[in-house]
């Protein structure tokens, strides 16, 4: 058995600020040891339950060298430094059977939530229309000649489904309860597609290794975190170790007692990981990209197939599938570093 931890920073139980996250700030070291000690208690659930696997451990925060090589447990192999393949989730591939996401944080525009963000300050929004896999979604009438009815049962927050029943190809448009991707038919014939939903690091990253066939079965943070999570992917294990009051404030659990949740709830998740489906969105897809910079959009129309649409802040490419899209996602987030000469 393989698994993958991929470890962010803002979701640690103990942080709130970026005083704590930042290499140029005086709390970071603590924040350092915080993040490698939850790490480790996941190593040691998913160890639990299959003594024998594979473990890597992706450090996923800013520079992807903040985990402390010497404190993380020995049985645990760590991918560390950038640039890379595949960013956050860096040694993950088909023959992984699970990935567990540790110390992640909402969506930019979400929240209340602690340091939420989207990559970095400069990606305010991503949205993705495509199809995506699951039973989620079923027709469940057909008038000829008037449409039909959609009844939705995926988790979401308004992701618009457009169907095309089968027989007269009428075009149905039905929004559904709550938040998520979801949300893909097998009716004959049909074809449902996601409209517009804004994805953060969590579900960019979680489709990613669904791409690769490959389910998140665990996910950490603070409790906003945690709900976008769960309205992604429900089958997964979730573990809130704060409650978000602001972005830069939350009641936190004790560290120790995060961990022993995270054990738990490690070794839990990986024991069902074949009851948890893969994130997996199929192409072709359309993508936009919200950026803060008119110097980032000035950059990202360089990229073949990158244009700018009609609002000001906005970019737009079509990918074949999920594994383009997501590469080429994190070479505008890449672009967005860039400042002028």
């Amino acid at each position: 058995m393989k698994a993958l931890i991929s470890v962010d920073m803002e979701g640690v139980s103990g942080i709130v600020h970026s005083s704590e996250t930042n290499p140029e700030r005086y709390d970071y070291q603590r924040g350092r040891e915080l993040m490698t000690a939850e790490a480790n208690a996941v190593i040691a659930g998913v160890l639990d339950a299959e003594p024998t696997a594979d473990v890597l451990v992706a450090d996923a925060h800013g520079t992807f060298r903040n985990l402390l090589p010497e404190q993380l447990d020995r049985r645990a192999r760590l991918v560390r430094g950038k640039p890379r393949a595949l960013n956050m989730l860096a040694g993950l591939d088909e023959e992984t059977d699970a990935a567990l996401f540790v110390g992640y944080h909402v969506r930019a525009g979400e929240g209340p939530g602690v340091l939420a963000h989207t990559m970095n300050g400069e990606i305010l929004d991503v949205r993705v229309t495509g199809r995506a896999q699951g039973e989620d979604v079923r027709i469940t009438g057909h008038t000829p000649g008037e449409g039909a009815q959609v009844t939705a049962h995926a988790p979401g927050d308004g992701a618009q489904v457009t169907a095309h029943t089968p027989g007269d190809g009428a075009q149905v448009t039905a929004r559904t309860p709550g938040g998520g991707v979801q949300l893909t038919a097998h009716a004959p014939g049909g074809d449902v597609r996601t409209t517009g939903r804004s994805l953060g690091e969590i579900g960019l990253n979680a489709a990613m290794a669904g791409h690769l066939g490959v389910p998140v079965v665990l996910l950490s943070g603070d409790d906003a975190a945690c709900a976008e999570a769960a309205a992604l992917i429900p089958e997964a294990v979730t573990v809130p170790v704060k409650e978000a009051l602001g972005m830069a404030a939350a009641v936190t659990l004790h560290p120790e007692e995060a961990r022993d949740r995270l054990r738990r709830a490690a070794a839990d998740a990986v024991s069902r990981r074949t009851e948890i489906p893969p994130l997996a969105l199929t192409g072709p897809l359309h993508v936009e990209v919200d950026l803060a910079s008119p110097h980032t959009i000035d950059l990202a129309t360089l990229v073949p197939g990158v244009s700018r649409t009609a609002g000001a802040r906005t970019v737009a490419f079509t990918a074949p599938d999920y594994g383009t899209a997501y590469r080429l996602i994190l070479l505008l987030a890449q672009l967005a570093t860039i400042r002028p000469a």
